[in-house]
């Protein structure tokens, strides 16, 4: 074999090597896109559920009404909070704060808590929630593999020269405003 032969077979192994890492890091990227369209649809049908589980403990507690609009505010928000990852897991947590203090406010109705629609309504959003957190999960291992690989040699050589950044993990913000939401026991 030639000098020349030597060398081409080199550099068309390059190139097949360094489209096999390209093509990597698009289909890492794709799963990070998937998993969190995933976490949205999730998000979605919470922010459905969540109207309806107002009103059903409108109707036992009227007078919670600063309640009520700070978690349809609340939900507002979270439903237009588009901006980053950041700001998306801020608005969440705050919407989840404000849902944890609705839900303790039905402890004080025994009526509201023994209502079949109440009990079904909460028993989705509980289901939602585990999902939620199950695709959060997902997400952000995907997004750690990805993050990885760009930083990986000889990864990150392609991963610059095409312009791959890392992803940001979605956290829910300050996880005070849950915590100081929640619901004391004192036994």
């Amino acid at each position: 074999m030639t000098l020349s032969g030597a060398l081409l077979l080199g550099l068309g192994l390059f190139v097949v090597f360094a489209i096999l890492l390209y093509n990597r890091l698009v289909a890492l990227r794709q799963t990070t896109r998937s998993a969190f369209a995933d976490i949205d649809v999730q998000l979605r049908l919470r922010y459905d559920l969540i109207p309806n589980l107002v009103e059903t403990v409108k109707g036992y507690a009227a007078h919670e009404s600063t309640l009520f609009t700070k978690v349809t505010e609340a939900r507002a928000s979270a439903m237009q909070a588009t901006s980053s990852l950041a700001a998306k897991g801020q608005a969440e947590s705050v919407l989840t704060g404000a849902l944890t203090q609705l839900l303790a406010v039905a402890e004080n109705y025994p009526d509201l808590k023994a209502n079949a629609s109440f009990q079904q309504l909460q028993s989705e959003l509980s289901d939602i929630e585990n999902k939620i957190a199950a695709a959060r999960r997902y997400f952000n291992n995907a997004v750690a593999e990805f993050n990885t690989a760009i930083e990986q040699f000889p990864t990150v050589l392609i991963a610059r020269s095409f312009g791959f950044h890392a992803a940001d993990m979605f956290t829910l913000g300050d996880d005070r405003a849950t915590t100081e939401a929640s619901p004391k026991v004192a036994f």
